[in-house]
């Protein structure tokens, strides 16, 4: 199998051709930009001239508008020449779909234009095709004379492209051939791109866009293994999660998908598609390729795609597998991940503490009630409880302070590998043992032989690496190769300061690893001083200031992060899943607003995926894998969609809510809150 980075075990930047938008150098090992979209009206040019320069203000280095129309894409010049005359020379880029007369109109403009391959000739009506070859080849050659114009305009202009595909809006003739697939936005997007070549014009960056991170992350490992199967070089990477929402969840759904390329040296472009005004999205960008951009370089050249790694049947990038671990208690085998919340600064530890990580008692009734994002297990540094448990609730805690519980089938020890590998079987429980693996490569080494295939052993991974995540994933390779089915929880310490940099680099160290399929459970912490900091009463706003941690606690505030990386990656579903648009000068309401608004009456739907969609553009097809759609279709006038079926049309924005609630009623989807 031929892999898609540079190294699978350490960080390496992968070399990518050089394109020069604007002055602005990308690829080749040049920084990481940053980049955002404006959300103003298009036609509005003081309005869009002064939310541009918001974004450049807060570290934009390029923004991207939108050009629906020939007419927008004409005014993009007015925008360009009142933001030249106000002293900003930011390269902008024109986001086209639909209409490439508009795309030829903004190159002779802008320094950039954007198409999506998806559906720029190509149309969109769900309706399965049967093609043979030459009937598919016609259709390429028909692609080709409507794609060369735009090119040779590029080309004679300086102006670069981006090739953007995105995983809801493949066109029926890709769906028809590859289906709703990673390959099918590959393929997607290489048509166009072999168009190119073959008019000599290389100004080019790609991306494969989801809003499943899991879609995204395969679709652009397998584009770079392609690009290097085909031409044996790889063109710059433009990363990206759509329509990701929100705070919390927004952050940690960007930070798994761009994060996961980022940790394995792809990405050359980011963005990050919130729902929120898009001067807040520069700083989350900020936070995310930080670590990345000061990381040493290679040397010289390009040391070319790692050779294959022996005996790894079970593991593949380009599709989930999660790898194969027998039960340990209730971890490993096919249950889902579960969630290990650390209570080691909490203090004593009470019945009303645990109410931090979704148990709460009712001292009247003496009964507990279990939250949908309750703990599995709780950690802690010291002995056994003075009340009885909740009956899902089971604690972890060191070795010498298990043997004296009484309980020793709801209290589990924790170990060093040394210090099991040396304890008499008495002093081991003989349902779960959690043994600690360091996996930075320093100090004494162990065989993991010693505990293979162990009935009661469960293995917690981490590492005190700066790219810890290639660490364990290097251990979890080796646990493939040697077939050690242990069960493993992935451990993750933070050390920044804001929620937004926890939130970052929580989802980043352990998002790719659940992707991978090496995670049987998660569980993070703070250092002492990222504790103190998180529970001093400090304001913890991020830039568009809002306080995702509210008055939560520490342990709340780790528990809930976890439960989202989980939710994120597909791996366990706890709550309500929104895919929602960041809003541009195409959308018909105030998206924001809107989005609160249905967050509130469906936040306590678990498992239901909700689209809520600024117009079209972004309609059944970006909609991907949601259950349920709210997409704008006209000034004030809502589309309600079940899966990709319209079921009301032109709703009235006032009663839009309410009649979406009227639909999940009727699709026996709604509980009472």
């Amino acid at each position: 199998m031929q892999w898609y980075c540079e190294s699978l075990t350490e960080y390496k930047r992968l070399k990518t051709r050089e394109v020069n938008i604007g002055g602005i150098l990308t690829g080749n090992f040049h920084p990481i930009r940053l980049q955002t979209m404006t959300t103003t009206d298009t036609m509005d040019t003081i309005g869009t001239v002064e939310q541009s320069v918001r974004c450049i203000e807060a570290g934009a280095e390029m923004v991207r508008i939108t050009a629906p129309s020939k007419k927008e894409a004409e005014n993009l010049l007015q925008i360009k020449n009142e933001l030249r005359r106000r002293g900003y020379h930011t390269p902008l880029i024109a986001d086209i779909h639909f209409t490439p007369n508009a795309a030829e109109i903004a190159a002779r403009i802008v320094e950039k234009v954007r198409v999506n391959p998806g559906n720029y000739i190509d149309k969109k009506k769900f309706e399965f095709i049967e093609y043979t070859d030459s009937a598919y080849n016609a259709e390429i050659e028909r692609i080709r004379q409507r794609f060369t114009p735009l090119v040779k305009i590029c080309r004679e202009y300086g102006t670069a492209m981006r090739i953007g595909t995105n995983h809801g809006s493949l066109s029926d003739r890709i769906m028809s051939r590859y289906g709703d697939t990673p390959m099918g936005m590959v393929e997607s997007a290489m048509e166009f791109l072999r168009i190119a070549r073959d008019e000599n014009y290389h100004s080019i960056v790609l991306s494969m866009k989801a809003s499943n991170p899991q879609i995204m992350v395969q679709a652009y490992r397998l584009l770079i293994r392609q690009m290097n199967e085909e031409f044996n070089e790889c063109y710059p990477l433009h990363l990206g999660v759509t329509e990701a929402g929100d705070g919390e969840d927004g952050r940690i759904k960007s930070a798994i998908g761009i994060g996961t390329l980022l940790e394995d040296g792809i990405g050359d472009t980011i963005r990050v598609s919130l729902t929120e005004d898009p001067e807040f999205e520069i700083p989350v960008c900020r936070d995310i390729v930080k670590r990345y951009n000061n990381a040493i370089l290679p040397e010289s050249g390009h040391p070319g795609l790692p050779a294959a790694l022996p005996s790894l049947a079970q593991f593949s990038p380009f599709q989930y597998r999660r790898r194969k671990t027998y039960v340990v208690d209730h971890i490993g085998g096919r249950h889902v991940p579960v969630v290990v919340a650390d209570m080691s600064k909490a203090g004593e530890i009470t019945a009303e503490t645990l109410q931090r990580v979704g148990y709460s008692y009712n001292e009247v009734l003496d009964k507990w009630n279990i939250g949908d994002m309750a703990a599995d297990y709780i950690m802690y540094s010291g002995s056994a409880l003075p009340f009885a448990l909740p009956g899902t609730l089971k604690v972890i805690l060191p070795a010498k302070n298990w043997l004296d519980c009484a309980d020793k089938e709801k209290y589990f020890p924790l170990f060093s590998i040394p210090e099991y590998l040396a304890a008499p079987a008495q002093s081991k429980s003989l349902v779960l043992n959690v043994l600690m693996l360091d996996c930075s490569g320093e100090g004494e080494s162990f065989d993991l032989e010693g505990i293979k295939n162990d009935p009661a052993v469960v293995l917690a991974l981490s590492s005190t690496n700066k790219n810890a995540m290639q660490s364990v994933r290097q251990t979890g390779m080796e646990l493939v190769q040697k077939d050690i089915r242990n069960p493993v929880l992935l451990l993750t310490s933070s050390n920044w300061q804001t929620p937004d940099e926890h939130l970052i680099h929580f989802a980043t160290e352990t998002g790719g690893l659940f992707l991978d399929g090496f995670g049987d459970g998660i569980c993070l912490e703070l250092t002492p001083g990222s504790y103190a900091l998180l529970s001093g009463g400090h304001e913890h706003l991020n830039a568009s200031g809002r306080n995702y941690v509210d008055n939560k606690s520490p342990e709340a505030f780790i528990n809930s992060t976890a439960f989202s990386i989980l939710q994120a990656t597909r791996t366990r579903i706890s709550k309500t899943e929104y895919i929602s648009c960041p809003s541009c000068g195409r959308t018909l309401f105030d998206l924001q607003e809107t989005t609160a608004r249905i967050r509130a009456v469906t936040n306590h739907l678990k498992g239901v995926k909700i689209a809520i969609m600024g117009c079209i553009v972004n309609g059944p097809g970006e909609m991907a894998d949601a259950d349920f759609g709210y997409v704008g279709s006209g000034p004030g006038k809502i589309t309600l969609y079940k899966g990709k079926e319209v079921v009301k049309r032109a709703v009235d924005s006032h009663i839009a809510v309410e009649e979406l609630i009227s639909l999940l009623k009727e699709s026996g989807v709604w509980v009472e809150p």
